[in-house]
């Protein structure tokens, strides 16, 4: 669970290096390599999320819920045990390495790999309404007691024993000039050199809202993102992409679940972190970004009436305007709706226009709990950058086209373009939802 423990200012002689992002708003797995999962014990306390909708408001009909047995769940609000994904989020960051894989040259350099492209990352993603501060404490390696082997590390790698061992070793070598009652999460940066290419397998992984974590100083180490090797896949471009790995391991430790399945990107693409992370930028998915509190309430729309209702969509890259049209099918499922442009940290849109995907909260982190709806299907998509599912890349709808689901009696139509850029968007729904 996410401790809920007293916040200290860090003292400035303990912090060796630091990243801050300022915010404009204090508002309210695995990486994507097929077949990995983020390891996430179902958290059970309350409060980690700062989502404040009542059920009762214009917006409870689209707050669809997850079901018991799913372990990491899209249903809002996101359960308690994870981070706070709003306001100043602390991340202790430790480059640790092993008798056997000595880091090479400084740790500092390991953590400008990551640094301060991924707080940059989040800033622009949240509009400003995190305020990601990565910090170093610790500015060397961190040596492992054990040789990299000895701790069974291996690609779907359980919590127990090996990564519990880790993290008690972690622990013990960092107390001394760390105390984890400051800090939100943990991001633990391995030696690039300890274990396989990441081209051969993805060792990556967060282990989120982990109840039966060991402690520190008094609290849980229960969101922690493990980061190996380097996602390097040779077209050059190392320096600009390869630390997207952590944006998507945090994103598990602020509640959001894998996007891909055994098979690959394909259900969601490129269009979003939690889907496909490797290569160009991407952002999150508009759901994802209520989820995490970075829309508020008046840029979300609910289309849960019967009849006919018109909205108008602004580009999701761009701060300000409605963002997010939902059209609820069951307690657990429904239609997501939003506009789709090159900006922000879209950089590979290369079909601007609206996307409609199914989220369902019933369905587990891995196998699929969003889908993409491709209005272009079988035209082999419009991007030819590495490491994009480009298939989908074109999936967006333009003006005159029209998304079907006759068996709940829902229609989703993409009007006119105005001057700014913004899309009109019509739901036609033959019943009442509910």
């Amino acid at each position: 669970m996410q401790p809920h423990s007293p916040r200290r200012r860090i003292r400035p002689h303990r912090m060796a290096a630091l990243v801050s992002v300022t915010a404009l708003t204090l508002a309210v797995g695995t990486s994507a390599g097929p077949g990995e999962r983020a390891r996430a014990p179902r958290p059970v306390a309350a409060g980690a999320n700062p989502m404040t909708l009542a059920r009762a408001s214009a917006l409870g009909p689209c707050m669809i819920r997850g079901a018991a047995a799913v372990q990491m769940s899209e249903g809002v609000p996101t359960p308690g045990g994870y981070s706070r994904s709003t306001g100043t989020v602390r991340a202790l960051t430790l480059m640790i390495d092993f008798p056997d894989a000595k880091g090479p040259g400084s740790a500092l350099d390991r953590f400008g790999e990551f640094f301060p492209q991924t707080a940059d990352w989040f800033r622009t993603a949240s509009y400003g309404r995190l305020d990601y501060r990565a910090e170093a404490p610790v500015p060397r390696w961190l040596r492992m007691p054990k040789p990299f082997e000895a701790y069974g590390i291996e690609r779907g790698a359980p919590f127990d024993p090996g990564y519990r061992e880790l993290v008690e070793d972690i622990v013990a070598a960092a107390d001394p000039g760390v105390d984890f009652r400051d800090y939100d999460l943990l991001n633990v940066l391995v030696t690039p050199n300890a274990g396989p290419s990441a081209l051969d397998t993805v060792l990556s992984v967060t282990f989120a809202g982990n109840t039966e974590a060991p402690t520190a100083d008094g609290v849980p180490v229960a969101n922690a993102s493990f980061v190996y090797s380097r996602q390097d896949d040779g077209s050059g471009t190392y320096g600009q992409t390869g630390y997207r790995v952590l944006p998507h391991e945090n994103g598990h430790v602020f509640g959001l679940p894998d996007l891909y399945t055994a098979e690959g990107g394909g259900a969601v693409g490129h269009w979003d972190i939690m889907s496909e992370d490797w290569g160009a930028n991407n952002d999150l998915l508009g759901w994802h970004k209520w989820k995490l509190g970075w829309l508020t309430p008046e840029q979300v729309n609910c289309a849960s009436a019967q009849g006919t209702s018109e909205y108008t969509l602004t580009p999701l890259a761009s701060p300000g305007g409605r963002k997010l049209l939902f059209v609820p099918v069951s307690g657990r499922s429904g239609y997501a709706v939003e506009l789709r442009t090159r900006g922000g940290n879209d950089e590979t849109v290369c079909r601007p226009g609206v996307l409609i995907y199914k989220v369902d909260a019933a369905v587990d982190t891995g196998m699929g709990p969003v889908t993409v709806h491709d209005s272009r299907r079988d035209s082999g998509g419009c991007t030819r950058s590495p490491n994009v599912h480009a298939e989908l890349s074109d999936a967006t709808f333009r003006p005159g086209q029209r998304f079907v689901d006759r068996e709940h009696g829902v229609s989703i139509g993409v009007g006119g373009i105005d001057m700014d850029g913004n899309y009109a968007v019509s739901v036609t729904r033959s019943r009442p939802f509910g």
